[in-house]
């Protein structure tokens, strides 16, 4: 099979036939096998409903259902399993990414050999008040990343088949799904501009809270991609710095009490003086971090893919 198209959706009965009739178009029109893999997270409205009557009209759609909302990544990462195409696209079900990018998407992966090509909505029709964090967060993910991406949280993606049977999406990670791929190794990520069209049914689902939990995520990429496996490097290096601090901090207060005694000045009791509670801190938090990295260098060593490693090509 050439392609599949995984559209997770929440609420959006009444984009999804001119959605799917749009993509069954493109398919046609290029002569693509391929299949549609509609990924329902929890509507209440008759979306399932919708999606069941296009399964009795064509064949190539498929539909997953969810009990209630878990969320657009476990939607990606559930339709991720469920492919069978060489070349995986992604885009969402509200008609503000085109169906006729498609073939220019696969084209790249397939002729230039790219791990995924991410769209870049370079002229938006969203408010203020979604372009705005967008901004941010893309500004905030090419700094700490590397990925010189213009627009990460694009729907409009296209993967070769072996990226989206790797990677793990959760939380709100899909909008990192380019900063999960290269941690994986797949470091051949492009970028293209794509067409944004203006919303035609329905209502975002973009709240101010996905603001605070997208640059939570961020980090937990940061982290976990760089000291998921040698969590004592971060914990260990930090809580060692901390205790030679406050190792340092109370030898100058002895060494301070011992010289204004040689000399015979007036001088303050140690407990007396701030500093020796700030260095009692330090040693404390020093002492406690390199035992949290110890505890999880422990866990990380026992975890059962502690030595999965992604071969690519083998010969034997």
């Amino acid at each position: 099979m050439d392609i599949s198209v995984v559209v997770p959706l929440f609420n959006e009965d009444e984009s999804l036939p001119e959605l799917t009739a749009w993509i069954d178009k493109v398919m046609v029109e290029n002569s693509f096998t391929y299949e549609v893999i509609l990924v329902d997270d929890g509507s209440t409205d008759k979306s399932w409903d919708v999606i069941e009557a296009l399964r009795a009209n064509n064949p190539a759609i498929k539909g997953i259902k969810f009990r209630r909302n878990y969320g657009k990544s476990a939607a990606l990462n559930v339709g991720f399993e469920a492919t069978q195409g060489d070349v995986v696209i992604t885009m969402d079900a509200d008609l503000q990414d085109s169906p006729d990018e498609i073939p220019e998407l696969y084209r790249r992966i397939k002729d230039e050999k790219l791990d995924l090509v991410s769209g870049w909505k370079k002229k938006r029709y969203d408010p203020i008040t979604k372009t705005i964090p967008t901004k941010l967060f893309n500004a905030a993910t090419r700094k700490m990343s590397g990925i010189e991406l213009n627009d990460f949280n694009c729907g409009l993606k296209a993967y070769r088949c072996d990226v989206v049977k790797t990677i793990e999406v959760y939380g709100e990670m899909h909008r990192y799904i380019p900063v999960i791929a290269k941690w994986a190794g797949f470091s051949k990520i492009a970028e293209q501009v794509v067409e944004h069209r203006a919303r035609k049914y329905g209502t975002t689902k973009f709240g101010f809270s996905r603001f605070i939990n997208g640059f939570l995520d961020l980090l937990s990429i940061f982290f976990v991609g760089k000291f998921g496996k040698r969590p004592m490097h971060f914990f260990g290096s930090l809580g060692v710095l901390s205790f030679f601090i406050g190792i340092i901090m109370s030898l100058y207060i002895l060494i301070e009490k011992k010289i204004l005694i040689w000399q015979g000045l007036a001088y303050r009791d140690v407990t007396q003086q701030p500093l020796f509670y700030l260095s009692l801190v330090a040693i404390v938090v020093g002492s406690q971090m390199f035992l949290a990295g110890f505890i999880a260098e422990l866990l990380s060593r026992n975890a059962p893919e502690r030595n999965q490693y992604l071969i690519e090509k083998e010969l034997k």
